[in-house]
């Protein structure tokens, strides 16, 4: 108890007040130090995106790794849109992306396409697509493919 002042020790009124004001402190606080003090991260919906472009851009950078209806070196994507992250049965994911507790939404597909690892650090695809304007395209060839 040497961290507690002395001329609180005296009052024991005042040590509660103090101890109930560095619980609340700790309760208002507690997600920002649990995120290492980080803000919360900011969801961004990218602009409307052309189909046509997004299929394109499809099979000119994802075709490498992914196949619509099959898994390859990456997951299937036909019903990825509102898929929990990490779920899809018979593809093997890092531990990181299947404990991920997201859903593919536009929001968490445009921040996996600008940087994966920023959206789950951890995951194992190297692959990132600066463009917003290229992101959205191929966001909405994602969303056809139902």
């Amino acid at each position: 108890m040497n961290f507690i002042h002395a001329s609180l020790l005296m009052r024991p009124g005042r040590l509660r007040t103090c101890l109930a004001g560095l619980a609340v402190t700790v309760l208002l606080a507690g997600p920002a130090l649990a995120q290492g003090g980080a803000s919360p991260r900011e969801w961004r919906t990218p602009p409307p995106g052309d189909v046509l472009r997004g299929q394109a851009l499809y099979q000119a950078r994802c075709t490498a790794c992914h196949a619509v209806d099959s898994n390859q070196v990456g997951p299937a994507h036909r019903g990825v849109m509102g898929r929990r992250v990490g779920s899809l049965q018979g593809y093997r994911y890092s531990d990181e992306l299947a404990q991920s507790r997201l859903r593919w939404t536009p929001q968490t597909l445009n921040t996996w396409l600008q940087d994966p690892e920023e959206l789950v650090a951890g995951q194992r695809m190297g692959f990132q697509v600066d463009d917003a304007q290229e992101r959205a395209d191929l966001i909405a060839w994602l969303a056809t493919l139902q």
